[in-house]
């Protein structure tokens, strides 16, 4: 309100305000054998879906659950999201990588199998057994992640996850950021978690530069001796 007054020239000057940290950001993610569990433990025609926002990042509802086959690119080898329908306003597309082309085929293949037998083709890309359009899917992925042993793990998690592999592929951050729609690096810091088994494999790394150097596994710096 008071930057709306200032523009508006009612108010001079902006008094400070003063904001508490926030201790909000969620810390959860799936390895790559958790997912494959939890995809196995979904109802068949909600796999698609979740998979695609493993691999892409995209938020399910708002970005996945949105597109429709304009929005995919099979020839050109991207999945594409318009200016305005993202939630920063800018478009943005994503390769169209071996996994991700494949599943997407698929789902052609399917939706054209609909299309032969009832007369009308889906219009969207992700959608229910009979065509339908996919409303909900908390309740079965709640029960799915309760199933294998990760409760508590919700969806918005898979755009975690591919963060993270974005970061253990070594893609450019500047890049990453545009393939998943983080505007800012303080946001998309806040989803490139660093696991223990990556800190363990940074340690290894290390290790092994110390060995090329010369230091034998011990301490660099002698301690005093006893008196």
């Amino acid at each position: 309100m008071f930057i709306l007054g200032e523009r508006s020239e009612k108010v001079m000057k902006r008094p400070h305000i003063s904001l508490l940290q926030e201790d909000n950001a969620r810390k959860g993610f799936l390895e790559p054998d958790q997912f494959r569990a939890v995809i196995a433990a979904l109802p068949e025609d909600l796999r698609p879906l979740m998979e695609a926002a493993y691999l892409t990042g995209w938020r399910v509802r708002s970005e996945l659950l949105s597109r429709e086959w304009p929005s995919v690119d099979f020839k050109g080898g991207w999945l594409r999201l318009e200016p305005g329908e993202t939630k920063n306003r800018e478009g943005r597309q994503f390769p169209l990588i071996p996994p991700l082309r494949a599943l997407l085929e698929a789902q052609k293949s399917k939706a054209e199998a609909l299309a032969r037998s009832t007369g009308a083709i889906p219009r969207s890309v992700f959608f229910r057994e009979k065509g339908d359009p996919i409303k909900d899917f908390y309740g079965a992925w709640r029960a799915a992640c309760r199933k294998v042993g990760v409760p508590g793990i919700v969806p918005h998690d898979l755009r975690r996850s591919a963060v993270r592999n974005l970061e253990r592929s070594g893609v450019p951050r500047s890049v990453a950021m545009k393939m998943v729609g983080h505007k800012t690096e303080a946001i998309y810091r806040r989803y490139a978690i660093v696991a223990e088994a990556d800190l363990v494999a940074g340690g290894e790394k290390l290790t092994s530069l110390h060995q090329i150097q010369g230091f034998a596994a011990r301490s660099i710096i002698p301690f005093p001796e006893s008196r």
